[in-house]
């Protein structure tokens, strides 16, 4: 980079970016440090023809369909839009004596080269402006798209171009950007948001908490799992309230899971009470409001490791989506140990090392006269860790090489809660406030009995241990993970409530030996069943209320007097077994009002 430059800007006396910046000046990198300042809205509206390359579809949906640019001429190439299409466009706005306004991907930029090819123009010499807004996602996203750095030769090949982003990296690997400048616009106030950085050992349990702590205002969730979203929604409670936002295969992957209100873009339209984002409405997205709704961004590093926020351009991005302002800011994570932590000088190092690897393989093969120690070789290469760093032409891609840097450190902020506070912190946007939850049972301990590569015997010791470790837990988290365990091995959790830990270990965790001891212990409790069922109706009328603790207490009384075994920790719910009934409170306390008896007896 040549040179730095600032331009101050004051509260409440510039609107738009365009009024101390009347034009994006070319071979510049523009930090415009605010979301939502207008700066793609000032080329929108400049008297050039202008190509603006936009991180992805909902963007150009957006703003193509806004208002504001009704009488803009706007463009959008994506995928559905063919070359003659952008073709008929140009000689339509070139009859009407209109400037070029196309917003494009950056993998439909190839149709945009295609159809001014066509028409005669050289988009590079012809007094066009290429400006690639949110320029940060070329980094953070070219490890998973592969085609968002195609435009990027064709880019340093044009006269005029200019990169744009409130949150660009600070610096690039590839070496083309030496001769430009860096614009930065510097505002005279303060403007950091405030956010509560949620950390927890069960981001499910957390949220949960949250939401009962959270006013009636629509909530913004983003998080980049449709999976995780709806299995969220599910175990919230929150599936019949909310909307997701997510890419065209995931709205068909939704529906599949008979979930119908997923929509490819946003419109306020679809809005609910609770709003599921994934990635893709992260940058660039106007959503206007005339409320301030609460946003909530999740991380669970166990369940997937690209949930994982960057407090610099994801929080920063996510939160200037909203035109109008928000209400509360939340990031509810967990965080996983086993993440190595590195520095930046570390992690270079290391792409340093694969590289080499890579260029003394591939002088091995050039070496070779035999065919077939060659193919050998060429096997061995395409197996290598630095073909991360290689594009389909077996080039070396500087902007993959940033993206692997910038992950690497974002993960390192993972490793426990006090980085991922340090890095919110120093990445100057944020005043925090912190909140660290700790829970008897965390996201970890359900890593760790789902883990598929651990013999049978050693997972159910497991979902033993955490049976009883919750055996006298009543609360919903503890019934909800009871029947998250049923469900990976309802086998083992039956055996624990007939049979309890003790025997089970005494069995060795035998399936044959466990299944005779259930039947002959079910056999022995059927037997003393009625008597149970005598006391609970002689301790118990139909038409009346109880408190929870009386009937719980009394419960076990009858049980222990009859020496039936009960494994499972004995609840006031257990009423419902022998009673129609229905839960009441009373002077805010917990009881139940018991209608009519299941059972006859003599």
């Amino acid at each position: 980079m040549e040179k730095k430059f600032e331009i101050s800007v004051s509260y409440g006396k510039v609107q738009h970016l365009s009024e101390v910046l009347p034009l994006i000046l070319t071979n510049t990198i523009l930090c415009k440090t605010l979301t939502g300042i207008g700066a793609t809205y000032g080329e929108i509206r400049s008297a050039r023809n202008s190509i603006i390359i936009e991180p992805n579809r909902p963007v150009i949906y957006g703003k193509c369909r806004a208002p504001k640019h009704k009488n803009d001429n706007l463009f959008g190439v994506y995928e559905g839009i063919y070359t003659q299409d952008i073709v008929n466009y140009i000689i339509k706005s070139q009859d009407m004596n209109k400037k070029i306004k196309i917003l494009t991907t950056p993998e439909s930029f190839y149709k945009v080269r295609t159809a001014f090819e066509q028409m005669g123009i050289d988009i590079r010499t012809d007094g066009y402006f290429l400006l690639f807004d949110e320029c940060q996602k070329i980094v953070k996203d070219c490890g998973y798209r592969k085609n968002i750095s195609l435009p990027m030769d064709f880019f340093f090949e044009c006269q005029d171009k200019a990169m744009v982003s409130a949150t660009p990296p600070s610096e690039f690997a590839d070496s083309r950007f030496e001769n430009f400048d860096i614009l930065i616009i510097q505002p005279d106030f303060n403007y950091k948001k405030t956010i509560t950085v949620c950390t927890t050992n069960n981001v499910l349990e957390r949220t949960r908490q949250l939401l009962l702590q959270l006013d009636e205002r629509p909530v913004f969730f983003f998080v980049n799992s449709t999976d995780i979203i709806l299995a969220m929604m599910e175990q919230l409670g929150l599936r019949d309230q909310s909307a997701v936002f997510c890419s065209a295969d995931s709205v068909d992957k939704l529906k599949s899971q008979k979930f119908s209100n997923a929509h490819e873009n946003w419109e306020k339209k679809y809005m609910a009470k609770y709003n599921w984002m994934t990635s893709r409405f992260y940058n660039a997205m106007d959503i206007e409001l005339n409320e301030n709704p609460n946003v909530v961004m999740i991380t669970d590093c166990y369940t997937a490791d690209y949930t994982m926020i960057d407090p610099y351009m994801d929080a920063v991005q996510i939160t200037g989506r909203f035109r109008n302002g928000t209400n509360a800011i939340y990031h509810i994570s967990n965080f996983d140990k086993r993440i190595p932590i590195k520095d930046k000088k570390s992690i270079i190092i290391r792409y340093q090392c694969d590289k080499e690897i890579y260029e003394n393989f591939r002088t091995f093969k050039n070496c070779e006269t035999d065919i077939n120690r060659r193919a050998a070789f060429n096997d061995a290469m395409n197996v290598l860790p630095y073909n991360r760093f290689l594009n389909d032409y077996s080039k070396e891609d500087a902007f993959k090489i940033d993206n692997y840097i910038h992950e690497e450190l974002v993960r390192v902020m993972y490793h426990d809660y006090t980085r991922l506070y340090q890095g919110y912190n120093e990445c100057g946007y944020f005043e925090v406030t912190t909140s660290n939850i700790t829970y008897i049972y965390g996201d970890y301990d359900r890593l760790k009995i789902t883990n598929k590569t651990l013999p049978i015997k050693d997972i159910r010791k497991r979902i033993v241990n955490q049976l009883e470790t919750l055996k006298e837990d009543e609360t919903e988290m503890a019934m909800q993970f009871r029947d998250e365990l049923r469900h990976i091995d309802s086998f083992i959790v039956k055996a624990w409530e007939v049979l309890g830990k003790q025997t089970i270990e005494e069995l060795n965790y035998n399936p044959k030996l466990i299944r005779e001891k259930i039947i002959l212990t079910l056999h022995e409790k059927k037997a003393k069943s009625s008597d149970v069922i005598r006391m609970v109706y002689n301790s118990f009328t139909p038409r009346y209320w109880y408190t929870s603790s009386f009937i719980k207490q009394e419960l076990k009384r009858i049980h222990n007097s009859l020496g039936v075994p009960k494994s499972k920790a004995i609840t006031a719910k257990d009423i419902y077994q022998y009673f129609e009934a229905t839960e009441k409170r009373k002077a805010k306390e917990r009881g139940y009002y018991l209608i009519s008896p299941k059972f006859t007896t003599e």
